[in-house]
Parts: structure tokens; C-alpha cells; sequence
């Protein structure tokens, strides 16, 4: 018979044919023409089974190359990876990246701008130039950014003669977990009520408040609970000089807990526990105690040990002065490193900015050196970012100064400085602020590196919306740690402020969707996102916003199956054979056999067939399972090509859902 008859016959092409044969078993040429007339009946009769054992075969091959390919793509060079500080002139940017200067030149005037090689370029432009050029931008790691701040107010500190430095305000960090009543007890130290005005009675962005006890000023940092907040309540604890730690009394150590206390840990101040809600019914001050030694190795000074350990309840002011009192004591050992120049120029770290429709960019800064005052000039890594137009107090209130630990409002600057960037009084290089393509300066937060090219990773396209940079960077953080290699939520743009036809347009263009957080949609726009089928949603808690992009990721992520296997039987006897099934009886040589079990059939070690188990007897008895060393009759669906003493491998594949 011809070749391309039989291949027409058994509906695959001719090279196929010449190519699966010899591995079969039949002596057929790669190049053969004709085939023997009986060599292709029997290939005929054959060819269900022979199929399967392609199959199969084709199954184990692409196991393996799929093995070889994760192997390969572990070698696989990355793209380059270099991190630029917050601004850098365009000849050390050639230099760190290793590009020509007329390459990252060109480009620049590409986007519109003309900079000379000594000029100082942003960390966005920097990012734009360098995935133009193939490049992965990140910024200067936070901890050697912070250890440089820190090095700087150090410096500041030890540059001035002592005669000149005085004790200032201590300033307190609160930490603890959710909903443990942190901003409750800042809310009855205040004597005010900031709890009410929280969305969902949870802390949303940092806040610096100051109170008096025993005629002492002492400021205060409020700092987010929630596990998204991590990177901002990691720089509350750097610029403060004693923390204190707030743990339910009827709730005790919780994950966020020991997260707080490894942050406080690494800033290396002194803490005190304040064990709240001792009023609630349930609460257990010695169990709290019992967590804290076990699990923080924290031993309470009642209890032999150097911490303490005070019970309050922030609801109804219990202990808040005696709270008060320990925190002055501990501030009094710590009176050495309690100490600032008010004559020298202002230095101190910004806790939280935004920027406000009327009057344009707002900073908070923490003084931490000297008194800033109005008219200031003020200098990031040296680069002038404005002068300030109008000084506020904590409470809203204009003042013409604010000294060492006074929390103050900065109105007038150019651009907008970053949660944690540290800001000095004076002049500084003049750096022109030009809009690239796609990046609003200093009104969007730089976008995560993605990886662009890799069809295979589902994508939820975002526009962020949000009131304060602060939950701006807790987001990013969040979703960061929330994306797979298999899914992930990418920001398009990230920009401050109520949501605008241009966010509409953005969104209809990348095919994505838009994310207000504490922002406002008028009707007008909800009524655009309508006619455009835009998805806007609105949040004002942010671990509602992730949970919601999680699951939307779930969504999107097709499942896999995974195979297990369940046992293997040993077949016995054949009691009846039909065309689309065999009825047999076996004994389990190894684990077990479910019914419902899918099948594969091995003769001599060499796979034969597969097939379904359909039903299940042991002892004349239909049943769900069989262990090993019993025996059984087995309903078996699929072609009758079972022989006694073959061995049938049982196993199921489960659906594996992936997690995020």
C-alpha cells in the first residue's frame, strides 16, 4: 500500500507517518514509498492503540522539554538593573548605566528635552530614558537612601558645637496592630476625636500631633496599622526617639505586632508596651504578658524583666497619664540624643504631601535640626524645590516658624517631595521642570519596573487615583507583593487628585480600569466611564482596594490540573470484553484505587492504553475505595485492550488554584 494512502486513511500526513513508525516497531525507511500490504492492515487494526502511544509519547517529550526550557530560562540574561538616586546629572547616568552620552542625549531631546551633560536630570526622566535604551530603572534602594539621610541629620548634629544644642521635644511613634486602638490612644492623649473621621475606624496616612505633660511638649506620630503601610511606618519609627508598642488586652500578639516590633527593633529605640482595652470584657493583661515574653522574648519589668508594661484603655482614659509619665522617663534616659540646634538652618523628613486644588503641592515635614521659618528656601539632595509661602502648625493654624520636633505644613513648593525624603533649609542647584511624555512631573509616583514582554502573564491594566502620595506608596507596595509571575496588576499611571476625562481616556485606551482612593468622581465623569464601559471603583481602606485586585487576579489566572497518583493494581482476571469496555478483577499491589480514578495501562513496563474507572466492587459490594493488598472488580471504560497480569495505574488530576 502507498504511504500517503495510509496516512490519508489514518488522517495524519505522510512524514508523520514515516517519522512515528520506526518507534513503534515496524521496519519502515524514512524515505519508504509503499508499505507491505499486511504491515498496513495490522497498522490499520492497530492504530487506536499505536495513537495513544504516540500520545503518550509526545506527553513525556514535552514534560521534558518544558524541564530543559525552565532549566534554560534560569541562565537566561536579564535585562540590566541599575538604580538612580532621586536626581543625577546626565554624565553620571552614562557612566552608571554604561550608555554613549549622545545615545541617552538623543533621547532626551526626543521627549523634549534639551540638557546639557552636568545638568541634573529626575528619577522619572531617568526611568523614561533608561527603558527607551532597554534598560530596568529602579531607584536607590530605600535603606541606603535612609542610611544617607540619617548620616546627613548626624553630620548636621556633629558639625554644631555643643554649647549650642539643646534638649527638644521627644518624638513618640505608635505601632501595633489593626485595630488595637492606636489612634484611639492618641485620640484621648489629644483630647479629641479622630477615630470617628477614619474610614472603617482604620488610620489611612500618617499624621504628627503635639501634646503637653508636666509642661514638656511632646510630639506624637500616628502611623498606620494595616500590613500595606509597612515602608511608612518603617520611616515613622526612623525619625522617632521612643516608640510606643499598643497590644489588646483581649486580643494579644498578632502578626502586625511582631512586624512593629522588628521595625522598632532595627531603629534601635526604646519602647514602651502599652497593654489597651482593659476594660473590654475578655481582656487578660497576664496572657498579653505570657505572648510578649514568649514570642518577642519582651519580659515586662513586674516580671523580672527591663520593659514597661503599661494597662490602659484609650476608651474610657484609663492610665493614659501614668502612660504619659513612663514615656517622659524613658525620654529622660534618652536625654543625650534628645538634643537639636534651633539657630541652625531647618532640616527634617517629610511625613506626608499632597497636593491640594487650590494651593497646589503641601508637604508635612518633622523638624529635626534647627527652625524652619517662613521664606525659607528649601533644598532636596540639593536641588531647590521652592520656598515657603506659608507655614502651619498641626492644628491647621499659620505660624511664622516651627523649632526642633514641631510637626509643620509646608505651602509654596515647586515640586512634590516623597513620604521619607529629607528636606533642608537653603540654596540649592535650580533644576527646570519639564512634562515628558506619559509622566506628569511631580504629580505621579513612579510606576513599578513590569516585565513588558512576556504574553504568557495575565495583566489587570490600572489608573491610580489617589489623595496623599503617603497611600499613594502603600498601594504600590501592596501590589507589588501581590503580583505572580503568572498575573499581574500593572499601573499605567499613578496621579493625585479627583478623577478627570484624561484618567477616562487613559483607561479606554490601555483597556484597564480606574482605582479612586479618597478621591471624587463627579456625575458627569460616571456618566463617561458609563458610555465608555470604563470600571471606576472608589475606596477608602486600602486593604479593601487589594483584596478586590486579588481576587480580580484570581479571576483572570486559568487553572491548572495537577496529577496525583493513587496506586496500582495488579489485574487478576477478565470477565468480560466489549467495544467500549472490560468488567476485571485485580488486587491493589500498591496504595489504593477511588472510583471515578482515571487509568493507564502498563504491560511489561511499557504503556499500552488509558482509560476510566467507572465502578468499584469489593466483595460483591460496590464501594468508593480500595486499600492496598485487597481485591477487587473494577468497571473499566475505554478500549478492551486489558490482558491478566497487565498492571493498571490509578490517579485523579485535581484543579490547582492559584494563589495570591
Amino acid at each position: 500500500m502507498n504511504v500517503t494512502e495510509l496516512a490519508r486513511k489514518l488522517k495524519i500526513t505522510p512524514n508523520e507517518l514515516r517519522e512515528q513508525l520506526p518507534g513503534l516497531g515496524f521496519d519502515i525507511g524514512r524515505k519508504a514509498i509503499k508499505i507491505n500490504s499486511n504491515v498496513a492492515r495490522k497498522i490499520i487494526k492497530e492504530w487506536p492503540k499505536l495513537k495513544r502511544q504516540i500520545e503518550h509519547k509526545k506527553l513525556q517529550e514535552q514534560k521534558q522539554a518544558e524541564a530543559e526550557k525552565e532549566k534554560s530560562a534560569e541562565k537566561t540574561e536579564v535585562k540590566k538593573t541599575v538604580s538612580v538616586p532621586s536626581f543625577i546629572t546626565v554624565r553620571d547616568f552614562s557612566n552608571l548605566t554604561e550608555l554613549p552620552l549622545s545615545a541617552i542625549l538623543a533621547e532626551l531631546m526626543k521627549n523634549g528635552i534639551f540638557s546639557s551633560i552636568n545638568e541634573k536630570i529626575d528619577y522619572d526622566t531617568a526611568w523614561l530614558v533608561g527603558s527607551e535604551l532597554g534598560l530596568n530603572v529602579t531607584r536607590e534602594k530605600e535603606k541606603e537612601q535612609e542610611e544617607k539621610e540619617e548620616n546627613k541629620l548626624l553630620k548636621a548634629l556633629g558639625a554644631e558645637n555643643k554649647d549650642k544644642l539643646f534638649a527638644r521635644p521627644p518624638v513618640i511613634v505608635v505601632m501595633g496592630h489593626v485595630d488595637h486602638g492606636k489612634t484611639k490612644l492618641l485620640d484621648a492623649i489629644r483630647k479629641t476625636q479622630i477615630v470617628e473621621g477614619e474610614a472603617g475606624g482604620i488610620t489611612q496616612h500618617i499624621g504628627a500631633y503635639q501634646v503637653k505633660r508636666q509642661g514638656q511638649a511632646i510630639t506624637f506620630i500616628d502611623t498606620p496599622g494595616h500590613e500595606a503601610f509597612t515602608a511608612m511606618r518603617g520611616r515613622g519609627a526612623r525619625i522617632a526617639d521612643i516608640a510606643i508598642l499598643v497590644v489588646a488586652a483581649d486580643d494579644g500578639v498578632k502578626p502586625q505586632t511582631i512586624e512593629a516590633f522588628r521595625i522598632i527593633e532595627a531603629a534601635k529605640i526604646p519602647f514602651v508596651v502599652a497593654i489597651n482595652k482593659i476594660d473590654k470584657e475578655g481582656a487578660n493583661i497576664d496572657k498579653v504578658k505570657q505572648e510578649l515574653s514568649k514570642q518577642l522574648n519582651i519580659i515586662p519589668e513586674d516580671w523580672g524583666g527591663k520593659t514597661i508594661c503599661a494597662p490602659i484603655s484609650a476608651l474610657k482614659n484609663i492610665g493614659i497619664d501614668d502612660l504619659l509619665d513612663m514615656v517622659l522617663l524613658s525620654a529622660k534616659t534618652e536625654a543625650e540624643n534628645i538634643i537639636a540646634n534651633p539657630n541652625a538652618p531647618a532640616i527634617g523628613t517629610i511625613i506626608e504631601s499632597h497636593i491640594n486644588k487650590g494651593a497646589g503641592p503641601i508637604a508635612t515635614v518633622l523638624i529635626q535640626n534647627g527652625t524652619l521659618r517662613n521664606g525659607d528656601r528649601l533644598t532636596l539632595n540639593n536641588i531647590n524645590i521652592g520656598k515657603v509661602k506659608c507655614l502651619n502648625n498641626y492644628l491647621g493654624k499659620k505660624i511664622d516658624s516651627a523649632g526642633p520636633a514641631a510637626p509643620a505644613q509646608i505651602l509654596g513648593l515647586k515640586g512634590m517631595p516623597e513620604v521619607g525624603d529629607m528636606i533642608e533649609a537653603g540654596e540649592g542647584l535650580k533644576i527646570k521642570h519639564k512634562k515628558i511624555k506619559g509622566i506628569a512631573k511631580k504629580q505621579s509616583v513612579s510606576v513599578l519596573p513590569q516585565k513588558e514582554d512576556d504574553e504568557n502573564i495575565k495583566k489587570i491594566n490600572l489608573i491610580i487615583k489617589s489623595d496623599v502620595l503617603g497611600t499613594a506608596e502603600a498601594i504600590e507596595e501592596s501590589l507589588m507583593k501581590i503580583n505572580t509571575g503568572e498575573a499581574q496588576a500593572k499601573i499605567i499611571y499613578k496621579g493625585l487628585g479627583n478623577i478627570a476625562e484624561g484618567d477616562i481616556k487613559q483607561a479606554e485606551a490601555c483597556g484597564g480600569k480606574i482605582i479612586g482612593f479618597n478621591v471624587k468622581i463627579s456625575p458627569v465623569m460616571e456618566e463617561l466611564a458609563r458610555e465608555k464601559n470604563i470600571t471606576v471603583k472608589s475606596y477608602s481602606i486600602i486593604y479593601d482596594l487589594i483584596n478586590d485586585i486579588k481576587e480580580e487576579m484570581r479571576k483572570i489566572i486559568e487553572p491548572t490540573f495537577k496529577r496525583v497518583d493513587l496506586g496500582k493494581l495488579k489485574v487478576l482476571a477478565i470477565f468480560r470484553t466489549d467495544k467500549d469496555g472490560q468488567i476485571l478483577g485485580g488486587k491493589i499491589i500498591e496504595g489504593k484505587t477511588e472510583e471515578n480514578s482515571l487509568i493507564d495501562i502498563y504491560r511489561d513496563k511499557e504503556f499500552i492504553d488509558s482509560g476510566e474507572l467507572t465502578r468499584l466492587q469489593s466483595g460483591k459490594q460496590d464501594v468508593s475505595s480500595c486499600e492496598i493488598g485487597e481485591e477487587c472488580g473494577l468497571q473499566f471504560k475505554g478500549r478492551g485492550v486489558i490482558q491478566e497480569g497487565d498492571i493498571l495505574h490509578f490517579y485523579k488530576q485535581e484543579k490547582v488554584a492559584k494563589k495570591i
